[in-house]
């Protein structure tokens, strides 16, 4: 019973992780208490935040539960400080990763002071699949079990103070074994489906969203020789190494059957490059300059200003191996030991010291390319 006196507010999204989270923290004698946070203004037309749903499931499961259930909205400080800033390096032609920036402002920020502050939590809690690892009094940041699922690639921003009062209870758990225990004990989300995205927007619909806030503006694609060879509805719903919403299979190419990929948004002209393959020398880079850095463990340095490891340019990529020269106090320069496809600025590069540790992360600032586009 020594965790009996033990707060613990769970962050409580409606889905499984979080609420087998739950389960197994009360199962450990904690006392849990849930939260769920709106982050979103439901007045849309074409449902696509499901945040009502999500709030009647996790009502539900903190009734099974038998736990106190708190509420709260940060949907102002989500626009302000999450797609606001989105939208913004949108624009320039970066592809930003929102659920890294939701992570630093709202999860791990907000979230973290209400429950620690306000609702005099001990700890908080979530259903990310990471782990932490304690080794003679320093806390470290360790990749899931479930390496298909790992989520340290989003929480390259915490660092070791905010760790001590944070928890993953399923980190060590692999998602069909969450699938087993939310069923096992009844739960009715037990097969939800997985959300992703901005307010969990899926892929499908999420240009069609962005276009509310970015209108479309159609352009010429071309290819690398700067033929003219299909038309776009706006540069900037596009990504490096993109294949699918071209519409020009086929149009060129067809000899060799190979389907096109975008490998340059030219803003000020709005014309999106592509280039035929998905191995297409315009989409390897040998390196990049990485800027807004965190190390999760402040006393990391690097050992005459260089490090080598690995880095992940995207969420689920393999890691790549890598060696890290630091530039200044605010940039650093990453050769990668390998080829390195449709590695793309404005997104997440988190570095691993191993197959497990999560040491920090930055922003891709530049791509330095194998072959530079005519």
């Amino acid at each position: 019973m020594k965790n009996k006196k033990k707060k613990i507010i769970v962050g409580m999204s409606g889905g499984v992780d979080s609420s087998v989270s739950a389960w197994l923290l009360k199962k450990q004698n904690y006392l849990v208490e849930g939260l769920f946070m709106k982050n979103w203004e439901e007045d849309d037309k074409d449902n696509y935040c499901s945040a009502k749903q999500d709030l009647d499931d996790v009502k539900i499961v903190c009734n099974k539960l038998n736990i106190r259930l708190h509420k709260v909205n940060f949907s102002n400080e989500y626009w302000n400080n999450v797609f606001k800033i989105f939208l913004k390096k949108l624009k320039v032609g970066n592809t930003p990763n929102p659920d890294v920036l939701c992570n630093k402002e709202i999860k791990f920020k907000l979230f973290f002071d209400f429950s620690i502050s306000i609702l005099g939590a001990d700890f908080i809690a979530t259903g990310h699949y990471a782990q932490k690892q304690k080794i003679n009094n320093r806390i470290f940041l360790i990749r899931s079990k479930d390496l298909n699922k790992d989520q340290t690639y989003f929480l390259y921003t915490l660092n070791e103070n905010q760790m001590k009062k944070i928890m993953f209870p399923i980190g060590h758990l692999k998602k069909c074994q969450v699938r087993k225990i939310a069923t096992e004990k009844k739960l009715h989300i037990a097969n939800k489906k997985d959300s992703t995205g901005i307010c969990f927007i899926g892929p499908k619909k999420f240009r069609k969203f962005l276009s509310n806030y970015i209108p479309k503006k159609k352009g010429k694609i071309i290819n690398t020789k700067k033929e003219v060879i299909g038309v776009h509805d706006g540069v900037l719903y596009y990504t490096i190494g993109q294949r699918r919403g071209l519409r020009i299979g086929g149009i060129k190419g067809k000899q060799q059957g190979k389907p096109w990929y975008v490998v340059k948004k030219e803003i000020n002209t709005n014309t999106l490059v592509v280039a035929e393959g998905n191995k297409n020398d315009y989409l390897i880079s040998i390196g990049m300059i990485v800027s807004d850095l965190n190390w999760i463990n402040k006393t990391f340095f690097f050992k005459k200003d260089e490090l080598s490891c690995s880095v992940q340019t995207r969420h689920r990529q393999k890691v790549i191996p890598c060696y890290l020269k630091k530039l200044n106090n605010t940039l650093i320069k990453v050769l990668f030991n390998k080829l390195a496809y449709s590695v793309t600025s404005g997104q997440s590069a988190v570095f691993y010291s191993s197959k497990e540790e999560c040491i920090g992360g930055g922003i891709i600032k530049k791509i330095i390319p194998l072959k530079k586009i005519y």
